[in-house]
């Protein structure tokens, strides 16, 4: 039976995502706390926070689920001679809480942001752990576009992106993509599909599907020199 689960700030473990509610779509628990250990037992299980800066924590597992496989990102040819004519530079890591900040910046038609101090905080602590990283989008010395997420094994779990000039979010994800792959990535989850994610390639799949998907690669080991800052270079040929 689905159910709603109510955690507190101790040792109580995540119900199964499976027995998320269908209504609304995926919410599973409510309460518990922040820490690196939370969340990293969260994404190992398939679940995330996502919640209003004055509600309370609420995680979620919702069906279906949106992926894409690296190497499999969605770029056009007109999308590639634009960022070859814009001569963007990107970087893994190099400027993890900008990124944040810049992802949890007001946005249009959008009325605040759940990408609260106390999420940048808790992600940032990921961060300090090795555990979430970033990949930005340089035009000169000013940031233009990045995202961020969390490295589960083989699974990379993409959190939020921003763009301060056109086509740097897809530029962003286009280089995300590329790098997964070199880099024996099975899977990045998008968590929940909205037009622009199916404007680049993003897969539905049914939560069964995923779960089954993650349990295969979360513990798959990657070369340590992936997440190293370093700058990274897109084909755009």
């Amino acid at each position: 039976m689905n159910s709603l689960s109510f955690l507190d700030s101790g040792q109580d473990q995540f119900p199964p995502p499976e027995l998320a509610l269908t209504e609304p779509n995926g919410l599973l628990a409510i309460g518990g706390d922040l820490s690196v250990a939370r969340l990293s037992q969260a994404y190992y299980q398939g679940i995330f926070p996502w919640f209003n800066e004055d509600d309370p924590i609420l995680w979620w597992s919702p069906d279906p689920r949106a992926v894409f496989v690296p190497g499999n990102v969605h770029v056009s040819r007109s999308l590639l001679k634009f960022i070859k004519r814009m001569s963007w530079r990107f970087t893994i890591n190099r400027a993890f809480s900008q990124v944040i900040r810049e992802c949890a910046a007001p946005r249009a038609k959008q009325q605040g942001t759940w990408i609260s101090p106390d999420i940048q905080q808790a992600y940032l602590a990921m961060h300090l752990q090795g555990l979430a990283h970033s990949l930005e989008v340089w035009n000169g010395d000013d940031m233009v576009g990045g995202l961020y997420g969390i490295a589960v094994g083989q699974v990379f779990c993409g959190e939020s992106m921003f763009h301060r000039q056109t086509n740097a979010s897809k530029a962003a994800m286009a280089m995300l993509s590329q790098h997964l792959h070199a880099h024996h990535f099975r899977l990045i989850d998008a968590q929940i599909m909205n037009p622009h994610l199916q404007s680049i390639g993003a897969k539905t799949l049914n939560r069964r599907e995923f779960l089954a998907l993650l349990h295969q690669f979360r513990d798959g080991v990657i070369a340590k020199e992936c997440w190293h800052r370093q700058e990274v270079f897109l084909e755009l040929d």
